[in-house]
């Protein structure tokens, strides 16, 4: 089995899990989001595109159902030891083999959490799902209970994400390299992706996100790949992802001769990144972080270029997306915890002028402040 954790931290997560089950007076959890079983047992797939649930109760008993293509998958990558496999035909419903399941652990007419935020559930199964638990037993949502303990990272996480940072620092020194006039944005992905693969690392949970020319202004991969002018702008977000954990950073990068409002626009989120630094400390709300990075850029004229949000915590996350919870914005509760890592981007977005500049970097809250996991300089660089 290729775990990635010792036994002691599994065996650490589990309890921590099976006392907050006990906390809400829950007989068992059904889980539905990927990261909830490659935290709890190791399994490390993509199968959760099918209809899939690793289900644990009180008393501690794992057990996964899923289809045959992921029953090698959980065996050689998990310590889960008891695995059931819902058969492929016309009009199958896998809630029924999950009904045996719950039954064999005796839990018709008890309480049952359910992970339904999670890419895994799709709509259609979670009316399934409902309708063969309706007058089964009490159940109900459950989606954040593993998400708020996965928040805080392990020692043994951090060595990950560290790693998943130096990938980043390696990724941003091949951009910096291909970036000029005349190269396609398709070739700078590529050097990007390939010193993350070579250097042992993953695919990202989402695509590199690069943009040239108008593109620049886009927060979202899109598939136009177009080579870059004499006086360009290229817009970069990225993640060095290494057992899955992720390390992001964004770049917008100049090509020729500068404009003026690039310069100012650069300096405003240099600006608004150190103020979110100061902010991002243990007892502080995650809704504070934004509010300074709101201000800071406002207080400089950038309202209508700014976002909403200013980030969002990183770990171990699947496809569709590396984002995890919780999310920076205003009134955001959450207070700040050492353990957590945050991903923090600075996005100014000018319509008007269609110019673009982005700053982001990836952070350690520690015991007295936090850690900058990245290595690279902040300064803009023109090509």
């Amino acid at each position: 089995m290729a775990l990635h954790f010792s036994n002691e931290e599994f065996l650490l997560r589990k309890s921590k899990v099976i006392k907050s089950m006990k906390e809400k007076n829950l007989d068992a959890l059904l889980m539905f989001r990927q990261e909830s079983m490659y935290w709890l047992t190791g399994y490390d797939t993509f199968g959760f595109v099918f209809f899939q649930t690793l289900i644990l109760d009180k008393n501690g008993e794992i057990i996964l159902l899923t289809r045959a293509p992921d029953l090698r998958q959980a065996q050689n990558t998990s310590n889960i030891k008891h695995i059931k496999i819902w058969i492929d035909r016309d009009k199958s419903n896998p809630t029924d083999d999950l009904k045996i399941i719950l039954n064999n652990l005796s839990l018709k007419g008890k309480k049952i959490g359910i992970e339904y935020e999670a890419y895994g559930l799709t709509g259609r199964n979670a009316l399934r799902l409902n309708e063969s638990l309706e007058n089964y037993c009490d159940f109900e949502d459950q989606s954040e209970l593993i998400t708020k303990l996965r928040v805080i990272k392990s020692q043994e996480e951090i060595i990950y994400v560290k790693k998943a940072a130096e990938l980043a620092d390696n990724a941003l020194d091949q951009a910096w390299i291909h970036t000029k006039a005349g190269v396609s944005e398709a070739k700078i992905l590529a050097e990007m992706q390939k010193v993350v693969l070579e250097g042992g690392g993953d695919y990202p949970a989402n695509e590199y996100i690069i943009g040239s020319g108008h593109n620049a202004l886009l927060c979202r991969y899109q598939a136009e790949k177009r080579n870059l002018s004499n006086q360009d702008q290229l817009s970069i977000e990225w993640a060095g992802t290494y057992k899955h954990y992720h390390s992001a950073m964004f770049r917008t990068i100049l090509i020729g001769k500068t404009n003026p409002k690039h310069i100012k626009m650069h300096e405003a989120c240099v600006e608004a990144l150190k103020n979110c630094e100061k902010k991002l400390k243990p007892g502080n709300k995650v809704g504070e972080v934004f509010d300074i990075h709101a201000k800071t850029l406002d207080d400089l004229g950038y309202n209508k270029s700014r976002m909403n949000a200013c980030g969002y915590s990183l770990g171990s996350t699947f496809a569709p997306n590396w984002m995890d919870w919780p999310m920076l914005y205003t009134e955001n509760p959450y207070k700040i915890k050492p353990g957590n890592i945050f991903f923090m981007h600075m996005i100014l977005m000018d319509s008007d002028n269609q110019l673009a500049m982005n700053l982001g970097e990836t952070y350690l809250v520690t015991e007295k402040g936090n850690e900058r996991l990245g290595n690279q300089k902040l300064d803009l660089v023109i090509k």
